[in-house]
């Protein structure tokens, strides 16, 4: 079973994959269908990595939406036609910044504690 700071470390790991494709612009995310899954698919690594995490490793991070993160992969997994690319793509270009800082800030503390 995978610990704490290896789902942490999974969500930074997607966030960087996102990153990279969305790199290439809103354009590009529209018109390439690729594209969209690849982002949408990491997306969900995200929101199942948060949804594993125990609620008191989530209490420990404040301010991170976690039930806002496990509910998109719940509609991205589950009701994947009713997902709007211009959604997903503003949690993108708005929501994946804050969310990286605060878990890598996070997974910062985990290592200090555990040392």
């Amino acid at each position: 079973m995978r610990d704490a700071t290896e789902r942490l470390r999974d969500v930074l790991e997607a966030i960087a994959d996102i990153e990279r494709y969305a790199a290439r612009g809103h354009r590009a995310f529209e018109d390439d269908e690729l594209v969209q899954s690849w982002i949408v698919r990491h997306l969900q690594v995200i929101g199942e990595a948060a949804r594993a995490l125990s609620q008191e490793v989530r209490d420990r991070i404040p301010g991170v939406p976690w039930s806002k993160i496990i509910g998109t992969r719940h509609i991205l997994v589950h009701e994947y036609f009713s997902a709007d690319t211009e959604v997903v793509w503003d949690v993108v270009t708005r929501d994946l910044p804050g969310l990286r800082r605060a878990i890598e800030g996070a997974l910062r503390t985990l290592e200090e504690g555990s040392r």
